[in-house]
């Protein structure tokens, strides 16, 4: 009887535990492109896939614009445009993506993803400023304007990188600026003595996180990008 009693305990502890212990957090990493398409949208897959499997997190990926109904997007803590271009959603789903944020979602865009929807004013705000072209990859100096933000306290306070360096117009006032690149360092910078390339802010009711880097494939095998992105999804997913 007293081994029975032990059983039945046991085996209810471990039904506890398993029931009480919470479902791990879920992101959907969005990837159409209706204009350019960037070629390191694969390795960016791979790699975000990656970082949920090591950090406690699933991943679910479409280019499938049907995605964004309100009752599927309530599944995901945050979104990810990776480097979508073009007229990505139709009127409804972009009204149904406006209800996720405004429901406490999350968002996360990088680098094509400012480059598109620029007759969405809602959407251009929503990811902090909107794409107005760049000149040639080429080497600049990027600065840490946050040391203490999870996504840049572990870059050097200056980083010399080859990358894909976008101009922005329509700069949101709101968001808090992580990162910017000197345009004194390279040639056909636009913003000037301050030219923000990741950022993060909330957004009626939801937090956004965008970076302009992660052009090329190199990006998403290197550490230093994929912390960044990484603790950007953090904090996209954080309720």
């Amino acid at each position: 009887m007293k081994h029975r009693i032990l059983c039945f305990l046991i085996l209810f502890a471990i039904s506890f535990s398993v029931e009480s212990a919470p479902k791990p957090k879920k992101i959907l990493v969005f990837y159409k492109t209706a204009a350019y398409k960037h070629l390191s949208i694969p390795a960016g897959i791979t790699a975000i896939s990656k970082l949920g499997q090591e950090h406690n997190f699933l991943v679910d990926t479409s280019s499938n614009s049907t995605v964004f109904d309100l009752q599927n997007l309530k599944n995901y803590h945050a979104i990810v445009f990776l480097s979508t271009s073009g007229d990505m959603l139709n009127n409804e789903q972009q009204s149904q993506f406006e209800q996720y944020i405004r429901s406490g979602g999350g968002f996360v865009g990088i680098h094509g993803a400012s480059a598109g929807e620029y007759d969405w004013p809602w959407y251009g705000k929503l990811v902090g400023a909107v794409f107005d072209g760049h000149p040639v990859q080429q080497n600049a100096i990027f600065k840490v304007i946050d040391k203490k933000h999870p996504s840049t306290r572990h870059f050097p306070s200056e980083w010399n990188m080859k990358e894909e360096l976008y101009n922005f117009k329509n700069i949101n006032p709101n968001i808090n600026v992580l990162l910017t690149v000197d345009e004194s360092s390279y040639q056909g910078g636009t913003n000037g003595a301050f030219h923000p390339m990741a950022w993060y802010h909330k957004f009626e009711g939801g937090r956004s996180y965008y970076t302009a880097l992660g052009h090329a494939d190199d990006k998403y095998t290197n550490p230093l990008f994929l912390k960044h992105i990484l603790e950007g999804i953090r904090y996209a997913m954080a309720k």
